[in-house]
């Protein structure tokens, strides 16, 4: 929340009431932002180094994007059931795999209505970790789970499996318990 404040700072609105005097023709002089503690120093510019006399001066803004980290099997729908999730690992660190079960499953409640599963899809703000390993289970001929897989063939795909996790467990107030 802290970042979204700060951002605000430096809205386009707290911008221009803000604004500082154009630089030109200016021969010295010192800057300095009310707001800040900090003193620019003298300048010293005379108007043939400085030739044009009115140039806009674009400030590039930084958009930060927080997104919820959510588990979908059709992109753009939620699954609403937080799944239990197992972890295998290589002795030698280079690959794992990760087993999600999911029971009862809310995609099975709206797949009709937008669309058909066409695979697993973790989504944060760092982007999208997918796989096509998903397979349903059925009982008495009705959907009764999921189980998805998604595996990691290197160091750096079980890193950035982990910074989601981590994030989707954050946000739905699971745990880590190893077995």
């Amino acid at each position: 929340m802290a970042t979204l404040q700060s951002l605000a700072f430096y809205s386009p609105v707290s911008h221009y009431s803000h604004q500082v005097p154009s630089f030109a023709g200016m021969t010295s002089g010192a800057i300095r932002s009310a707001g800040s503690s900090f003193s620019g120093q003298t300048l010293h510019l005379s108007c043939s180094q400085y030739a044009p006399q009115r140039r806009k001066i674009q400030m590039s803004r930084l958009c930060v994007m927080m997104v919820k980290p959510t588990i979908q099997f059709i992109q753009g729908t939620d699954e609403q059931t937080v799944p239990d999730v197992k972890l295998t690992k290589s002795r030698d660190g280079t690959n794992g795999m990760a087993i999600f079960r999911f029971d009862e499953p809310s995609v099975f409640d709206s797949s009709g209505e937008v669309g058909e599963i066409t695979g697993f899809y973790m989504t944060d703000e760092e982007g999208t970790l997918q796989s096509v390993d998903v397979n349903a289970r059925f009982v008495n001929g009705k959907p009764a789970g999921i189980e998805a897989k998604y595996v990691m063939r290197t160091p750096r795909d079980w890193d950035r499996f982990m910074r989601f996790m981590e994030r989707y467990a954050n946000a739905n107030s699971l745990q880590f318990v190893k077995s």
